[in-house]
């Protein structure tokens, strides 16, 4: 059975970072590709970064181009995402889970970027 826990949210300020992790279970982690999602209040799950099975590859949207950076760690089937420079628009429950969304969601994690 598949698990997933996303950890490492909190309450930063603009211009601070944070690093979220995301720990899979149950899965083939390495391989398959993963992403990092993040759904706002009143909006829809967007991705915000990709990486390649073996991480040799990342993608990241426009959005958080040059302050986020997605890597993985395949001995302890987890993916990260750090992030740099969080703007307020930042602010929104973020997720891991592959380019297809083929696994179960987990919780996620908080993430509020406010002074």
């Amino acid at each position: 059975q598949v698990h997933i826990v996303e950890s490492g949210g909190g309450l930063v300020q603009p211009g601070g970072s944070l690093r979220v992790s995301c720990a899979v279970s149950g899965f083939t982690f390495e391989s398959y590709y993963m992403a990092w999602y993040r759904q706002a209040p009143g909006k829809e799950r967007e991705v915000v970064a990709r990486i390649s099975s073996a991480g040799g590859m990342t993608n990241l949207a426009d959005s958080v181009k040059g302050r986020f950076t997605i890597s993985r760690d395949n001995a302890k089937n987890t993916v990260y995402l750090q992030m740099n420079s969080l703007k307020p628009e930042d602010t929104a429950v973020y997720y891991c889970n592959t380019p297809r969304r083929s696994l179960p969601w987990g919780q996620g994690t908080q993430v509020t970027v406010s002074s």
